[in-house]
């Protein structure tokens, strides 16, 4: 019996080497995506140690890298920056509080069963809103790769003001960011598995400390994770469900498609309720640990499973390094900022997708203007990109709607037969442009004496769009037409059955 515990309980080389790996890159996004967030930089440490290890226990996907992310963090900065001065101890308090309530609502969502939230976002939606974050993310680390100090809130005005004076930058914290831009980007050419972060990381810290840089740094970390508590400002939690909401949705498109992504190539099947749960238990190891929402890493993922790894231990491995790293965490304290600017920046360029945009326009105009008034929404939201979402799942949904509202109906008269073939969702929303059509066509042409409607074009008739028809049948049946219903498709042949032919 011990023997057998023993096996189960051996951790793989590939996960060790895997979740290694993970935790020396994810120690530096930490730092720099808990800046992004408005958050003390250890704050970003103590996500990294904790949402890894929480969401281990359910993940279905081995190799989804969870904690900090670029986009939720800019999300809560979003939701938090109005609430309360950025870093202060009342904005931490309602980053944990916020992680709360988002790691609740996906847990909710998990045992609800409701893992098909991460389908129902249009691709279109979730392209223009991240390419309009990264956008977003990139203005805002530009006084930072410049080290020029501002107090402008909005990411745009921020950048104007730094790249409008010029004798404000200072070249060396630019160079550093330069040259850690080149490690990493050119490190990943080398070999994939090359740790272009951690380089740049330790050789920052070394010019910083033998060259006497006196741009600005990290400056002291606490290594020590804050005690468990729910003093939380619970009376905010009116101004941050929606938000909440946002983040617990949006937040989970990512994770979901890397699990998705890595299923797919491997013939596996992945569990989406499960990786609500696991994301779920994650943000709330995140709040508990007075951190802010965790969401999942592409880079990251990606570098676990290159790197060998076999089981979710990888993800629990990852958090339990960044854990036992913590105490020595003051080591980093001459890190230049610019080294977490570049960084970000660096890590956010692939999520702007304009040949994605091209297919778009080319492929669908309405989805294309979906995608476009998006980004351009969350460009003009800037910080609070949470509402640029609301809108565009709006105008998403009306985007369907308006598209649903319409049929096509091509109509042709051969020897005295008109034929109607209308193409569609024949519903209640439809059913009065079909009237509208059969009223017009039967005025334009007097010489039919026979009516057959093809109903092949059609993808569903629901009960209104059924009666409608029965109607139409009856009204052509009583100006002297002969009527034949044509070509129905498996799915509507029950209600056309029932509502037009009057079978049981």
């Amino acid at each position: 019996m011990a023997a057998r515990s023993s096996r189960r309980l051996r951790v793989d080389p590939g996960d060790l080497v895997g979740g290694v790996s993970a935790a020396f890159v994810l120690i530096p996004q930490a730092l720099a995506y808990a800046t992004l967030a408005g958050m003390p930089v250890e704050r970003g440490l103590f996500v990294a140690a904790l949402a890894p290890i929480a969401a281990a226990f359910f993940a279905s996907s081995p190799y989804l890298g969870t904690g900090p992310t670029a986009i939720t963090s800019l999300l809560t900065f979003g939701a938090l920056s109005a609430l309360a001065m950025p870093a202060s101890s009342y904005y931490v308090a309602l980053a944990a509080l916020l992680a709360l309530l988002v790691g609740v609502i996906r847990v909710a969502l998990g045992l609800a069963r409701a893992g098909f939230i991460a389908y129902l976002m249009s691709q279109p939606l979730i392209t223009g809103f991240t390419t309009g974050a990264a956008v977003v993310i990139v203005a805002s680390q530009v006084p930072t790769v410049l080290d020029v100090a501002t107090d402008e809130a909005n990411p745009f005005v921020a950048a104007y003001e730094a790249l409008r004076h010029p004798e404000a930058w200072r070249p060396e914290s630019f160079g550093i960011a330069v040259v850690v831009a080149i490690l990493i980007i050119g490190g990943r050419k080398v070999h994939r598995l090359f740790p272009g972060v951690l380089v740049a990381v330790v050789l920052a810290i070394a010019y910083s400390e033998f060259a006497s840089y006196d741009g600005a740094v990290v400056g002291d970390i606490s290594g020590r994770l804050p005690p468990i508590s729910l003093d939380l400002p619970w009376s905010s939690v009116a101004h941050l469900i929606a938000p909440a909401l946002v983040i617990a949705v949006v937040g989970f498109s990512e994770p979901a498609a890397i699990a998705r992504h890595y299923a797919t190539l491997e013939r596996k099947g992945w569990d989406a309720n499960r990786e609500l749960i696991s994301q779920g238990a994650a943000s709330l190891a995140a709040g508990l640990g007075g951190g802010f929402p965790a969401g999942g890493s592409f880079s990251r993922s990606a570098l676990v499973r290159d790197a060998g790894a076999r089981t979710r231990l990888a993800g629990g491995i990852t958090g339990l390094v960044v854990l036992a790293i913590l105490p020595f965490m003051s080591l980093l304290s001459a890190l230049p900022s610019a080294v977490l600017g570049a960084s970000i920046i660096v890590a956010v360029r692939e999520l702007i997708t304009i040949r994605s945009f091209v297919e778009y326009r080319r492929y669908a105009r309405l989805q294309f203007a979906v995608a476009v008034a998006t980004f351009l929404l969350t460009i003009a939201f800037a910080p609070h990109i949470e509402r640029a979402v609301i809108i565009g799942v709006v105008l998403a949904i009306g985007a369907h709607l308006w598209r649903e509202l319409r049929l096509s109906i091509p109509a042709w008269i051969s020897d005295g037969t008109l034929h109607l073939a209308p193409k569609g969702v024949l519903y209640f929303a439809s059913a009065p442009g079909l009237e509208d059509a059969f009223s017009r066509l039967l005025d334009e042409h007097q010489d039919a004496h026979r009516l057959v409607v093809h109903l092949d074009g059609l993808g569903r008739i629901d009960l209104t769009g059924a009666l409608v028809l029965r109607n139409l049948l009856q009204d052509a049946k009583h100006a002297g037409l002969e009527v034949e219903l044509a070509d129905a498709p498996p799915p509507a042949q029950k209600i056309i059955a029932r509502v037009i032919e009057g079978q049981d």
